[in-house]
């Protein structure tokens, strides 16, 4: 598939690639569409077992992406399974940096089985939002990703803060993906409103607005109705059911 193409006003447009996390199957539960999904999408955002997957999913969604020809990342999460990675934890810097870690390397330890390359890290669920929330969290997962063999990018959320987020990281040689939400509403400083709110969801006809004036502005409107400019590389989509991949293929559409 190929990348949308994103206009920043600029004369040079750049890639926006969609991402989706998948691999969040455990056992005999089932979480999503997976091999439905994986023919839209560029970038697979892979449980890697603390919040969902084993070793089996794993295995069987590294197959698809493979078979896609789409690009691997690491999904790593608190250690929540039965929370699903929604749930907080107050972890020392060494215990959340070997958690992550210990993440990464066995998602890329099925990876290599299968000669795929490992690209990136994305943070899950709770461990994603503390991360944007709190710099030292930030700080403590850009180090655990730098001081991890392979050289890899860490995904992040892309705000108002994005320069600083982005000159933090190269003080640890790390390139950061920054991505947009096409179904999330937005606060004025480019922080996903929260789910507890009314309209913090998009519908339908809002979340393909919001992909519309992405592609053309790089933008965003705010829940107060400001305009923000994100500059995001990658956008999330989500395959939940079929009426998701259904709307995943328009996006799509619009990108092509």
């Amino acid at each position: 598939m190929a990348p949308c193409l994103l206009q920043l006003n600029r004369k040079k447009a750049i890639n926006m690639k969609l991402n989706c996390d998948l691999g969040e199957s455990f056992g005999s539960w089932k979480m999503g569409l997976d091999d439905q999904v994986m023919p839209h999408i560029n970038m697979a955002n892979i449980a890697c077992g603390f919040h969902g997957g084993d070793p089996d999913i794993i295995a069987t969604t590294l197959t698809l992406a493979k078979k896609n020809n789409v690009t691997v990342g690491a999904h790593p999460s608190y250690p929540d399974l039965q929370g699903f990675g929604r749930r907080s934890m107050a972890l020392t810097t060494s215990e959340l940096t070997n958690c992550i870690q210990y993440q990464i390397a066995a998602l890329e330890g099925m990876a290599k089985i299968q000669g795929l390359t490992l690209s990136y890290v994305k943070p899950h669920g709770a461990l994603y939002n503390d991360m944007m929330a709190n710099n030292d969290v930030l700080a403590t997962i850009i180090s655990a990703v730098a001081s991890y063999p392979s050289k890899l990018k860490l995904m992040i959320l892309a705000t108002n803060q994005a320069d600083k987020h982005i000159q933090l990281a190269k003080q640890f040689n790390v390139e950061l993906v920054l991505e947009a939400f096409a179904d999330r509403q937005y606060t004025d400083e480019g922080f996903l409103v929260s789910r507890k709110l009314d309209g913090s969801v998009h519908d339908k006809p809002a979340i393909l607005a919001q992909v519309k004036q992405l592609l053309q502005t790089g933008s965003v409107t705010t829940r107060s109705g400001k305009q923000l400019m994100l500059n995001a590389h990658s956008l999330c989509v989500h395959g939940d059911n079929n009426d998701a991949i259904e709307l995943i293929k328009e996006i799509k559409a619009l990108c092509d």
